[in-house]
């Protein structure tokens, strides 16, 4: 009796996750609007160049972000002829359903969906996806699950690849407990000393912005957690050139994942920018500029060396850091 009062409690707690909408429609994109294929409106922002763009850059911005997290660094990548496109993701900024998870699989449609309008509305131009943190999970598992999408290539900014085989065994019990007891738990970041930024100035304005997220759900959480659990299944099927820029002071995606996820990168698609003094929110940082012309070189020829030389060391330059 007892077992059948836990296990019905259980039942009507479980984790939720926002199922798509009900239309059935071509996705599309408009100055300030990207249209999803279930009718979903994103709300979108352009950063554009002089003159014609060289490439064209699809941002995919972090957990609890949105899409203005690439204002710094879109108008950094505009003098340098690159047209950077950015929506808010479903449940973050002003999209539909604020702060809850609408799932890895249909945050993947959509950016493999705004991938190939892109390319076609900027044909032969090439389309690169920009993802931070959580929105370099969702690009690596989108070219995973849709190999077929047209983009150039990836530059990742501290994907999220802390997945669960990289948390101890008492931290994943605790997320499955509290997420099929207490899913609408509001959980916050305070009384974690965690340092994302050597830019203070910008971290206040973070904290002020009324569309950064703040509290997050438990179930949202979880959400966080599978992308992150995907984006490592994905990174040994990754096939196009892939950018990876990471600072050494990261606190938020600890190295040991990282470079646990670079090593099952195939080499020819992996190169690797390591900044000793950057930390999570690197193209945020002091030094975001010179993070910024290392990432616009790459966009305009992934071949070429990367103006500060963070590439130099590549997948070593991770393996002799020391572990956190």
């Amino acid at each position: 009796m007892l077992w059948g009062v836990v296990l019905s409690s259980l039942a009507a707690c479980q984790p939720f996750v926002v199922p798509p909408g009900d239309k059935a429609v071509a996705p599309s994109l408009s100055s300030d609007t990207y249209r999803a294929d279930d009718g979903a409106l994103l709300p979108l922002r352009r950063w554009e160049p002089e003159g014609e763009a060289k490439a064209v850059v699809l941002g995919l911005h972090g957990f609890g972000d949105y899409s203005n997290a690439f204002a710094m660094v879109a108008q950094r990548l505009a003098k340098h002829g690159i047209l950077t496109v950015a929506y808010d993701q479903r449940g973050f900024g002003e999209a539909p359903g604020r702060g809850r998870w609408h799932g890895v699989g249909r945050m993947a449609a959509d950016a493999a969906d705004a991938v190939s309008l892109l390319a076609r509305q900027h044909a032969p131009t090439p389309v690169y996806v920009l993802g931070l943190s959580m929105g370099g999970a969702i690009a690596m598992t989108m070219t995973a699950r849709h190999p077929d999408v047209p983009a150039a290539g990836l530059a990742l900014v501290a994907p999220a690849v802390w997945g669960r085989n990289s948390m101890p065994a008492i931290q994943r019990a605790a997320l499955w407990l509290s997420a099929h007891t207490v899913p609408w738990f509001p959980l916050t970041g305070s009384g974690f000393r965690i340092q994302a930024s050597d830019n203070l100035e910008m971290l206040r304005r973070y904290a002020k912005d009324p569309l950064v997220l703040k509290r997050f759900r438990v179930d949202l959480v979880r959400g966080l957690v599978n992308a992150m659990d995907a984006a490592v299944l994905a990174a040994g099927k990754l096939r196009r050139p892939s950018l990876f820029l990471y600072g050494l002071r990261d606190e938020l995606v600890p190295l040991g994942p990282m470079r646990r996820a670079l090593m099952m990168v195939p080499a020819k698609a992996r190169r690797i920018a390591v900044y000793p003094d950057g930390y999570h929110m690197l193209l945020r940082d002091l030094n975001g500029d010179v993070v910024a012309d290392d990432l616009a070189t790459w966009l305009l020829d992934p071949s070429a060396p990367l103006p500060s030389g963070a590439d130099r060391g590549g997948i070593a330059a991770l393996m002799d850091a020391h572990s956190r």
